[in-house]
C-alpha cells in the first residue's frame, strides 16, 4: 500500500505567490502550480533529495494579501486541502502601502486577526502543524527613500510573529536578521530588487532558512544542500 502523503501548503502574499496559475481552467499545467517563489524552491529540492516520504506541496499565496485576506479565504483555499502542514507569510501589504490608503494595519488588529486565522485552523484541523514566517524588508530599490517607516512598521509584525509562533508552540522562520546580515555583506539588490520582492536570490535564502527550521519536523535530521 503507498504511503500516505505529506500535504505542506504554503500562503501569504506575493512573496508566496509568484505568479502561479490560479484558474480552474488551467490546473491541468503542472509546471505552473508552484509559481516562481521559495515555495517552487523547496518543492524542487526536496521532493528531489526525498520522493520516499511523499511530500505534497500546494501553494495558495496570493499577491497583495494581507493578514486578513488569508482570514477570508481559509474557507476556500486552506480548510478544504486538509493540509498536514501550512506555512505562513504575511505582512509586507499590512504596512504603509497604496493598499491601506498608506496607513498599516495597526499592530494589535494585525495580530488579533492572525490569532483568529490560526485559531480557526486549530480548530478545524487540530492535527495540522504550523510553520510562522517572519515578515521582512529590504533597504534597497524604492523602498530607499522610506526605509525606516517600513523597517519599523515591519520589525512590529516580526515581533508579532514570534510571539505567536510561541504561545502556539509552533514553528517560527527568523528571516529579517538573515536578510539584514546578507545585505550587510553583499548590496541589497542582489537579495531584493524592490526591498520587498525577493530576487531569484532572495528566495534562495528563504528556502534554504525554511527547510533548516522544518526539516525536523519533515523527519530531515540534516539536508545536505543546507550548509
Amino acid at each position: 500500500m503507498d504511503e500516505k502523503e505529506t500535504v505542506i501548503l504554503f500562503t501569504g502574499d506575493s512573496i508566496t505567490d509568484g505568479n502561479r496559475y490560479k484558474k480552474k481552467e488551467q490546473e491541468w499545467d503542472l509546471n505552473h502550480q508552484m509559481g516562481h517563489s521559495y515555495a517552487y524552491i523547496i518543492n524542487g529540492l526536496l521532493g528531489a533529495l526525498y520522493p520516499q516520504k511523499h511530500f505534497h506541496f500546494r501553494n495558495k499565496g496570493v499577491s497583495g494579501d494581507r493578514i486578513i485576506d488569508l482570514y477570508a479565504r481559509i474557507e476556500t483555499d486552506l480548510l478544504p486541502l486538509k493540509p498536514d502542514i501550512v506555512s505562513i507569510l504575511v505582512g509586507i501589504n499590512d504596512g504603509p502601502g497604496g493598499k491601506n490608503n498608506n496607513q498599516p494595519t495597526p499592530r494589535e488588529k494585525y495580530e488579533r486577526l492572525y490569532r483568529m486565522f490560526l485559531d480557526e485552523i486549530r480548530k478545524e484541523l487540530p492535527d495540522c502543524k504550523l510553520i510562522l514566517m517572519e515578515p521582512f524588508v529590504c533597504n534597497a530599490g524604492n523602498m530607499r527613500s522610506e526605509y525606516a517607516l517600513w523597517r519599523d512598521c515591519i520589525t512590529g509584525y516580526g515581533q508579532t510573529v514570534k510571539r505567536l509562533a510561541e504561545d502556539y508552540q509552533t514553528l517560527f522562520v527568523p528571516l529579517q536578521q538573515v536578510f539584514n546580515q546578507k545585505c550587510a555583506q553583499t548590496p541589497a539588490e542582489y537579495w531584493s530588487w524592490d526591498g520587498v520582492h525577493p530576487t531569484e536570490n532572495g528566495h534562495g535564502l528563504i528556502a534554504m532558512e525554511w527547510m533548516k527550521t522544518a526539516g525536523p519536523l519533515l523527519g530531515i535530521s540534516h539536508c545536505a544542500i543546507i550548509p
